[in-house]
């Protein structure tokens, strides 16, 4: 029984951990604070009487922001037991078939009414509900509840529901990364435990947070990152525990050519410079300001000044000095960690690598690939094929790789109904496109060799008789 407890607290919402909201088609990620308001879908609540219960759980919420589990039976579609009509063409929509107004509506809100009997109020007092089809008065109830239920799932951060959310919050973000792209990137470059992983993206962390829950916290992720520093926005939101973050290292991209050249130690002391630079700033002197007044005053003031002047000096020194102590301990750890990515790199025996990024992917696959192993796949994602088509030309001029492919993703979502099965009317047009391949032990005499057999033979020039 210990053990099924156990097992069972990993599947309870707990404090402090990340969760994602839903509502409808619409998601939500945060983290669980007590006495904390959180506005989700122009409603209002706290999520402390969300702490203890299951993930997946649908919750109601009440007056005051508090929030109750929903019971399974309520769930009971309202259009049991009703009469339905056989053809709508003969319903105007006039906007007189409901006889609650507004204001009736407000009423009964504030009478205490859950949304589940408002939806019945406005079902009992619609002149039309009866006459339309069961699929129409199915469709009239969905839209009602989304509109008057205030209910909200609370489910356990993954990948899919990370990337439904980036992609129709804020899609420009993740690079319009649609989650089957995703999916199939994960495949693609046979993401697994215990492999060593290669990882370039600007997708606010979602595909690196999305490697790193492939890998479930064995083997190691290497972000190779651009700019200052890497983004981990959409990894926090994966709530991970901390061992999963033990198997994460960061690189500059900007280091990597100092790394093939051999030169290990310049790639990793860097950041050291900073150091120095800093050192700089603060040592410079700095004019002190000319005392005022006139002598007679100062010469009074002169000896209850000076304890207290020196007492403020000492104290201006010991916190200049314990800021630099800290920078120098955060710039060590640093250093330790790129050193530790550098050697992780330096074997050139990665397992994977995985590129979406807003950048031209064509130098950067370039580079990346040399740290691969031989027979390990890769994977490119861009929003255009045109840079994909650049980085498939190279590669096929270049020689190391096979089973070159550029492919675009599609997927398309169904209404199943009887007499009325078609595509839905919105939808996303596009996932963008992938290039996968694999990497091969290439001999470079052989290459060279192969080369030279290609190119057509030289002409052979006349000899001339130069004789008399």
């Amino acid at each position: 029984m210990a053990d099924n407890g156990d097992d069972d607290a990993q599947y309870r919402i707990k404090e402090g951990d990340y969760v994602v909201l839903k509502r409808g088609d619409i998601f939500k990620a945060l983290q669980i604070q007590l006495r904390k308001k959180v506005i989700f879908e122009k409603q209002w609540f706290f999520l402390d009487k969300a702490v203890g219960h299951l993930y997946s759980t649908k919750f109601e919420i009440l007056s005051g922001g508090n929030l109750q589990p929903k019971k399974p039976k309520e769930e009971e579609s309202l259009a049991d037991a009703k009469e339905a009509g056989t053809d709508n063409r003969h319903i105007l929509d006039d906007g007189t078939s409901q006889k609650l107004t507004r204001d009736d509506i407000e009423t009964l809100k504030e009478q205490g009414l859950k949304g589940q009997e408002i939806v019945q109020q406005l079902i009992e007092n619609s002149s039309t509900f009866r006459d339309k089809t069961e699929y129409a008065q199915e469709k009239y109830i969905k839209k009602k509840k989304k509109k008057y239920e205030n209910t909200v799932t609370i489910l356990k951060p993954s990948c899919r529901s990370l990337a439904i959310m980036y992609h129709g919050r804020e899609p420009g973000k993740i690079c319009h990364l649609r989650y089957d792209t995703l999916a199939q990137m994960l495949t693609l470059g046979n993401i697994h435990a215990g492999s060593k992983v290669l990882v370039f993206e600007t997708c606010a962390g979602l595909v690196l947070g999305s490697v790193m829950e492939r890998m479930g916290g064995y083997g190691s992720v290497i972000q190779m990152y651009p700019g200052g520093g890497p983004v981990r926005a959409g990894v926090e939101s994966f709530g991970f525990p901390a061992h999963f973050h033990d198997t994460l290292h960061d690189f500059p991209i900007c280091h990597v050519n100092a790394l093939l050249a051999g030169n290990l130690d310049t790639a990793a002391k860097d950041p050291c410079a900073d150091e120095k630079q800093s050192n700089t700033v603060e040592g410079q002197n700095q004019p002190e300001a000319e005392p005022q007044g006139n002598p007679e005053e100062q010469s009074m003031e002169t000896n209850a000044g000076d304890d207290t002047a020196d007492q403020e000096k000492r104290e201006r020194e010991k916190l200049k000095e314990a800021k630099a102590q800290g920078k120098r301990v955060k710039l060590e750890e640093k250093r330790k960690k790129l050193a530790a990515a550098a050697s992780l790199l330096e074997g050139r025996n990665a397992d994977g690598l995985i590129i979406a990024s807003r950048f031209h992917p064509c130098p950067v696959l370039m580079v990346l690939l040399k740290f691969l192993s031989p027979s390990r796949p890769f994977v490119v994602y861009s929003q255009y094929k045109e840079p994909l088509i650049e980085c498939y030309t190279k590669l096929k001029e270049q020689g190391g790789t096979v089973s070159l492919r550029l492919a675009d993703t599609w997927l398309r979502h169904y209404q199943v109904l009887p007499n009325r099965t078609h595509p839905l009317l919105l939808m996303s047009g596009g996932g963008g496109y992938i290039l996968s391949g694999t990497t091969v032990a290439a001999d470079r005499a052989k290459l060279a060799s192969s080369q030279r057999a290609d190119e057509p033979a030289p002409k052979r020039l006349k000899v001339t008789d130069t004789e008399g």
